[in-house]
């Protein structure tokens, strides 16, 4: 009982720290909606943007251009010949047309908006040229919920927004205490470590309804974004994500001893995970051999339940791979923490 007892005191302790920290709410509630709205306009839907493309001047240039602009994908400009190649070099445009003795294509074929660029173009030319397609394409745009960027990007953010509160939040808790030496004071109570680390992740629980209320309702009601599977499914994964990641913050400040030191170790493991775990765009453009590192990620395994009920409706059986996922890594880094924690 008495266990119990220490364990709800020190969670509700806890909590009361956190509302006190004005910076610590602006970062789990605030910045996770101003990151969405910015985003989410700089992705709305509206006609696609034009790749802006040079033509270096010379005697054919102005018909070449002329042909050009009649790509509704291509932003036409003339350049002087030295003045295109350095506006190619330093991105300003993505092709340089050169049209001296016969059209040449100067671009990187490693940017997708330079390959983009060359073949709206040569279609373009080909066009002007007289060319005649001999197989007509139709088209038909997609623009329904569930497709458009803003629906992958919400529960990428609020994957990612679970990530840097679970481990911000109960790593710099802890490391702040270590520093002002009140964990030390703690080794004369009858605490135990168990109650005290279990109490930081616990805290979590005490905002996670709210937290991810915030960004789901305001991805709702701004974009349209909704949640085609079920709500209470939806609330399982981020608990036990939210879980996971607490899990990883009592680890990365089991032993550190300064802000600097957490800071590091949580920029460490953080950064890792913001590049590869298909945040803002899917892990499944790095290559296959990469994808089973990728893949036991705890945040890949979070973003992917994410969307797979919020966008695809599905159900338990579907997202049992990731909760075990989640489940592991957050029994796991609690034990190992558990094993080398220290109060000074």
């Amino acid at each position: 009982m008495k266990t119990h007892s220490a364990l709800y005191e020190l969670t509700v302790t806890r909590t009361k720290e956190f509302l006190r920290q004005g910076e610590a709410v602006f970062w789990v509630f605030v910045f996770p909606l101003l990151l969405a709205l910015a985003l989410g306009f700089a992705f709305r839907e509206k006609p696609p943007d034009r790749i802006p493309i040079g033509v270096a001047k010379g005697e054919r240039a102005v018909v070449v251009a002329a042909a050009l602009e009649k790509s509704p994908a291509l932003r036409v400009r003339l350049y002087e010949p030295a003045e295109g190649r350095e506006a190619l070099r330093v991105g300003r445009i993505s092709l340089l047309v050169e049209t001296d003795s016969r059209a040449v294509f100067r671009f990187d074929p490693t940017r997708p908006d330079s390959r983009m660029a060359r073949m709206e173009a040569a279609d373009a030319m080909q066009r002007a040229a007289g060319r005649i397609d001999p197989v007509k394409i139709g088209e038909a745009t997609v623009t329904e919920r569930g497709s458009r960027y803003i629906d992958f990007l919400i529960p990428g953010l609020l994957g990612l927004n679970l990530m840097g509160t679970g481990m911000w939040g109960v790593g710099f808790s802890i490391v702040t205490a270590r520093a002002q030496k009140l964990l030390k004071r703690l080794v004369a109570t009858p605490m135990r470590k168990r109650d005290y680390l279990l109490a930081q992740m616990f805290s979590r629980i005490a905002f996670l309804a709210a937290e991810v209320a915030v960004l789901v309702g305001f991805g709702w009601l701004v974009f349209d974004v909704g949640v085609r599977g079920s709500l209470l499914l939806l609330s399982v994964i981020c608990f036990v994500g939210a879980m996971a990641f607490a899990g990883f913050g009592v680890l990365v400040a089991a032993r550190a001893e300064t802000i600097e030191a957490v800071n590091g170790l949580m920029n460490l493991v953080m950064l890792p995970m913001w590049l590869l775990s298909g945040v803002f765009f899917s892990a499944d453009r790095f290559p296959d051999a990469a994808q089973p590192f990728i893949r036991a990620l705890p945040l890949t395994a979070l973003n992917d339940a994410l969307r797979e009920v919020m966008i695809e409706g599905a159900g338990l059986l579907a997202v049992l791979p990731e909760l075990a996922n989640l489940t592991i890594w957050c029994i796991v880094s609690f034990v190992v923490a558990l094993k080398i924690f220290r109060w000074k």
